[in-house]
């Protein structure tokens, strides 16, 4: 199963707003969110809220890219997230994740006995490429028991 597949069997908003996994990789994330009249804001655009879930989406299957063969171990937790609206939005959206760390990092951390935290940044894109918005979630993988 893919992270894709994996985040819409188990989170419902990614189904509710069709959310569309365009990459998944350990280091990078791209998600599309559809122009859909049903999620749309005053203007005619996407609601921040529907950008805000869009972002965050992305950044959790980055996080399960990336530290899936952790799961067993550690689950993975946002601590906070931080999300500025800079264009207006209009049409469809994508957000493109990063990993803020190195994997083997954060690994390492959590095979010393701590809780590690790292970041994910997300750009918010329209289909002509101008950042809409730019977010950052910061995420722990807190060891199980």
């Amino acid at each position: 199963m893919s992270v894709g597949e994996m985040l819409a069997a188990t989170v419902p908003m990614v189904r509710t707003l069709n959310l569309e996994f365009v990459e998944t990789g350990p280091e990078k994330v791209v998600v599309a969110l559809p122009d859909q009249g049903e999620f749309h804001n005053h203007v005619g655009g996407p609601h921040a809220g529907a950008m805000f879930t869009l972002a965050e989406s992305a950044s959790g299957a980055v996080v399960l890219a990336a530290f899936g063969d952790q799961l067993s171990r550690a689950v993975p937790l946002a601590v906070n997230a931080e999300i500025a609206y800079r264009k207006l939005a209009m049409g469809p959206v994508t957000a493109t994740a990063t990993l803020g760390r190195p994997a083997s990092e954060v690994v390492a951390q959590l095979d010393a006995g701590e809780r590690p935290e790292f970041p994910v940044t997300i750009e918010i894109r329209r289909a002509d490429g101008a950042i809409t918005g730019e977010m950052t979630v910061v995420w722990t993988l807190r060891p199980n028991g």
